[in-house]
């Protein structure tokens, strides 16, 4: 009876062992996937910033050639690319100016008769709705990962593989110590 108590033992262990293994292999997985679609929607996210910054640019030259408003005006957007600005940074001033070419629009007539300045009008909407979907997908899965981060046993395997809490993409940090993010 000693002998088969003995071979018991050993293979309880080793269903324990393949059962553990198999977590190990599901979760590590899980984390995988969801870091990956995090990262294809970042950089989704940067291609459209990159494409709205264009269309703004392309906007601002007919606001100058056919309203009163001064080219000083958008000064700073030209300014943003030479800017080390995280995405984050980047899409608040790009909004900042997408209201402002809102209102412009809304106070000049002659605006709405330049087909070149209502098609890229309408890139900058079709581009909006993109940036959103993005983003919330982004903030989606960067939700799941985060929840994975930080309950035991997944929190374990990704601290040992080194993948860490990310950001939302609304640029809130509720784990640093920078509580000006928070202001609306």
């Amino acid at each position: 009876m000693g002998t088969i108590g003995a071979i018991s033992i050993v293979l309880l262990l080793i269903i324990i062992g393949g059962v553990c293994g198999l977590m190990y292999v599901i979760v590590y997985n899980n984390l995988q996937a969801y870091t990956l679609k995090i990262n294809e929607a970042e950089g989704l996210i940067d291609e459209l910033l990159r494409k709205k910054y264009d269309t703004i640019l392309m906007m601002k030259d007919i606001i100058i050639e056919e309203t009163d408003i001064p080219e000083k005006s958008f000064d700073e957007v030209v300014k943003l690319k030479k800017q080390n600005l995280s995405s984050f940074d980047l899409e608040r001033k790009l909004n900042e100016y997408n209201n402002l070419i809102i209102k412009i629009n809304g106070d000049y007539d002659n605006l709405l008769s330049n087909i070149r300045f209502n098609n890229y009008f309408n890139d900058l909407n079709e581009i909006n709705q993109k940036l959103e979907a993005a983003k919330s997908f982004y903030n989606k899965y960067t939700n799941i990962l985060n929840k994975y981060t930080k309950k035991f046993p997944s929190n374990v395997i990704a601290y040992s593989h080194n993948i860490k809490t990310r950001a939302f993409f609304d640029g809130k940090d509720m784990f640093d110590e920078d509580l000006k993010d928070f202001k609306l």
